[in-house]
């Protein structure tokens, strides 16, 4: 039997903004180089993400050697330097988590982002990927390293699972939906339908590193955001939840922590 082959990579460099898709990428102990090591927070330094404001989906940013290129449709070009002597700020990616220590990118890039989303904001970078997931509060603990990640450094999505649950879709009268809506960093093709439920606790090999597979990830209504126009609708959470609701999570994906360092490339085998 042919293994699986990875047919996408992507990463979001401020998390919740429009994705950045990629040949191949550098893995890293707290994910793919560039992705979600940016994000914008409220003034009382909890993470703003397309759950709060759908705007997100017209941010583009694009890393550079020692900062960030931000862009979006109507709006004058911002380059932001990493904000390496910055004092750092408390943050937390959500109110309930771990605060981690993050260096704000300045009132250049606040000022930009908050007339970006219609409401005030800081842009803050993390210089140092750390833990903000209590050890306790996870199946598998994410260890020290990851970054502005909701969960886990990595996530994996499969096509034969997005074509099964466009059949659901179709039999419920909906329109299918893209593999965007799920955010995935990594989208592999070759492998069964739900075949990564199985994978949940196991190791992977991906081109040249190997995974921990921590578990499912359960979705969240950015799922039902158009990721080219932010309109937001019911599904495709309201057909997870009829098929794929398990122990009160809506699963869609795969968590994944990398064990070491290198690089993955579309076409790479997946070994399980």
């Amino acid at each position: 039997m042919t293994a699986p082959t990875v047919v996408a990579i992507h990463t979001y460099p401020v998390k919740g903004c429009h994705r950045l898709d990629h040949r191949d990428a550098r893995v890293e102990p707290w994910g793919l180089a560039g992705d979600r090591r940016w994000l914008l927070v409220d003034a009382d330094g909890v993470g703003v993400t397309q759950r709060e404001t759908t705007d997100l989906v017209r941010l583009h940013a694009r890393p550079r050697p020692g900062g960030l290129l931000l862009t979006a449709p109507g709006r004058p070009d911002l380059d932001v330097a990493e904000p390496t002597t910055a004092a750092p700020l408390p943050v937390r990616v959500f109110r309930s988590r771990l605060p981690v220590d993050a260096l704000p990118a300045g009132a250049a890039a606040d000022r930009w982002l908050t007339d970006l989303v219609g409401r005030p904001v800081r842009l803050v970078w993390l210089a140092h990927p750390t833990r903000h997931v209590r050890p306790d509060g996870r199946a598998h603990d994410t260890g020290d390293q990851v970054s502005f990640a909701d969960e886990y450094p990595l996530l994996l999505t499969s096509t034969a699972s997005l074509a099964a649950l466009h059949d659901w879709l179709v039999e419920a009268g909906e329109e299918p939906v893209p593999m965007t809506r799920f955010r995935p960093n990594l989208v592999i093709q070759g492998a069964p339908a739900w075949a990564e439920d199985d994978w949940a606790g196991r190791r992977l090999r991906i081109g040249e590193v190997s995974y921990r597979a921590a578990g499912p990830c359960d979705r969240c209504v950015v799922t039902t955001t158009d990721q080219e126009t932010g309109v937001r609708g019911r599904e495709p959470l309201r057909t997870l939840a009829r098929h794929r609701n398990i122990d009160q999570q809506l699963l869609f994906g795969l968590h994944l922590v990398p064990e070491g360092t290198g690089q993955v490339a579309i076409g790479d085998p997946v070994a399980v």
